[in-house]
């Protein structure tokens, strides 16, 4: 079975190019001002207003541009989506800022987080076997560390020993870490592209 990865969102087409749209207008008024698009959730309806933790990507000639999100759901969903489109497009500390003559050429990504849930294992082997490639995104803490990925980590690194130990490192820990003090939550995520 292939797996997919994340799923598509389950909002209308057309309040998935709102979304899009939204992301775009964001970056465009960061260029510009330095501060994200604050959308009037009165000019939005429900689904828009759910509290939803958000993922925006942003690639140029398919290479990642910026990625920048939350996995705690705090703010409304199209709040979440300007202010994490801006983000990537301005402070993700792994590139420089989105520059104007780029706006054109990017692809915008968003991921919709489920809410997380727990994970229950007796060993690092029984985790592996509850890991779900290519649907899990994974949160993992210990000692005061903290790692996220989500599902779309799994393209490239669709072994899930290998995922996890690429995940410890994110988290600043050895790739062989474990201690009985590790904990992992999983989501899944409905993209939008």
């Amino acid at each position: 079975m292939d797996p997919s990865y994340s799923t598509k969102a389950d909002l209308p087409n057309e309040d998935q190019q709102t979304l899009l749209r939204i992301a775009q207008e964001s970056i465009q008024q960061g260029i510009k001002t330095g501060q994200p698009l604050q959308p009037n959730l009165q000019d939005y309806s429900a689904p828009f207003q759910e509290m939803r933790a958000t993922f925006v990507a942003l690639h140029l000639k398919e290479k990642l541009r910026g990625c920048i999100g939350i996995i705690e759901a705090i703010r409304p969903l199209i709040i979440d989506v300007a202010a994490n489109a801006y983000a990537a497009a301005s402070r993700d500390p792994r590139f420089s800022p989105v520059q104007q003559e780029e706006l054109d050429r990017l692809v915008i990504s968003i991921s919709i987080l489920s809410p997380r849930e727990s994970i229950e294992f007796s060993s690092e082997e029984d985790l592996i076997q509850k890991i779900r490639p290519g649907i899990d995104g994974l949160i993992l803490r210990d000692k005061g560390q903290q790692g996220t990925f989500l599902p779309a980590v799994w393209k490239e690194c669709p072994d899930p020993k290998e995922f996890l130990s690429h995940l410890k490192m994110k988290a600043g820990l050895p790739p062989l870490h474990w201690s009985e003090t590790v904990t992992i939550e999983r989501f899944t995520v409905e993209s939008i592209d």
